[in-house]
């Protein structure tokens, strides 16, 4: 049975909505307009029903809109029944079966990476205790170089830069301009690979997780050395496949058609809210 045309009020409101990232906090009505190719009206309708209910909130100066506390209370029912570690544990499942270790999922937490979820393979637990939560410093550790590696040598200067480097073993890299160097290596690699940085009793295989084409994380495959050590390069298909399942997985979908010039042939006429 083919899928019914979405509802166009809602779908628009939901546009609206996922039209805000982190390159674009705000809209205005004319630039929402054109944007979507939509009658000003419509914009200015839609952007006031949704501050109504609070998903947005209005610059009385600028009469601009950012979103809003809804959007935070949303976000907070979500993650209390089980969010993004839900969403993303099933992928990791099979990727520890598959590989006989530890595949764990984080994210960026200022200079740290924070463990979403992980599953354990056929190994066993990587910990007597769950990972979920588990801080990560960006110096140490195949998990946090995957993610920090694909930033900018000024966005991670901004971050690292002056902050104490812990010793957490003999290879833990403690020198800025050796872990530079290694960070810096990330995006041609594609993938880190350490061993003994973090903890000494392990390795550590990860890659970036990326949505729409935008680093958000990193995923990561941690065991003991002789699982890890010899057989990394094998590893990186099945590891790169999750994570390019994951960025899917996470992505929001926005499917527009982008606004074209109303004097050019063809071109679709703007549609109002009667039409």
């Amino acid at each position: 049975m083919p899928d019914r045309a979405p509802l166009q009020t809602a779908d628009r409101a939901l546009q609206v909505l996922l039209a805000f990232s982190q390159d674009r906090e705000e809209w205005g009505v004319t630039d929402l307009a054109a944007e979507f190719g939509w009658d000003k009206s419509v914009s200015q309708r839609l952007l006031a029903s949704l501050a109504h209910r609070g998903f947005l909130v209005s610059d009385e100066v600028t009469r601009r809109y950012r979103l809003g506390p809804a959007v935070w209370h949303m976000a907070t029912a979500w993650e209390r029944h089980g969010g993004m570690a839900g969403l993303v544990r099933p992928v990791l499942r099979v990727l520890a079966s598959a590989c006989g270790v530890t595949a764990l999922f984080a994210v960026p937490d200022g200079a740290h990476m924070r463990c979403v979820e992980s599953a354990d393979g056929t190994s066993g637990p990587l910990r007597v205790y769950r990972l979920a939560d588990e801080l990560y410093p960006a110096h140490a550790g195949a998990t946090s170089r995957a993610y920090f590696g694909t930033l900018t040598p000024g966005a991670r200067a901004t971050l690292l830069s002056g902050r104490p480097m812990a010793r957490f073993s003999a290879l833990t890299i403690t020198d800025p301009a050796r872990l530079e160097e290694l960070m810096a290596r990330v995006p041609a690699d594609g993938y880190a690979f350490t061993q003994g940085e973090y903890d000494l009793a392990t390795a550590g295989l990860a890659v970036p997780v990326l949505v729409r084409a935008q680093p958000i994380g990193s995923l990561s495959l941690v065991g003991p050395h002789e699982l890890l050590g010899g057989a990394h390069e094998e590893l990186l298909r099945p590891l790169r496949s999750a994570a390019e399942s994951l960025g899917e997985l996470l992505a929001p979908r926005r499917s527009r058609t982008p606004a074209r010039d109303p004097r050019a042939p063809g071109a679709p006429r703007k549609i109002s809210e009667k039409g």
